[in-house]
């Protein structure tokens, strides 16, 4: 089963898209467009877990990934 994450998608003075996933501190990535905003939040969010994995098990996990969903809601945000 996925794991779904709530993000903030948010517009930066500069124009850029900044994701921000509240319930994983310090996950955060930013992007030109919003189809490659997604793509850096889903990458953020697995390699957040991947080393949290880590830290939790004291070795490196050799890189074993899962595949992470997302969908766009009316408010702005996107559900992982």
């Amino acid at each position: 089963m996925k794991a779904k994450f709530n993000v903030v998608v948010e517009r930066d003075e500069d124009g850029y898209y900044v994701a921000t996933v509240p319930s994983l501190p310090g996950c955060h990535t930013q992007a030109r467009s919003l189809d490659d905003l997604i793509e850096r939040a889903k990458e953020a969010i697995e390699l957040y877990l991947e080393v949290e994995k880590e830290i939790v098990s004291g070795a490196p996990s050799g890189g074993g990934r899962e595949a992470v969903t997302a969908s766009p809601t009316p408010d702005g945000r996107a559900s992982l």
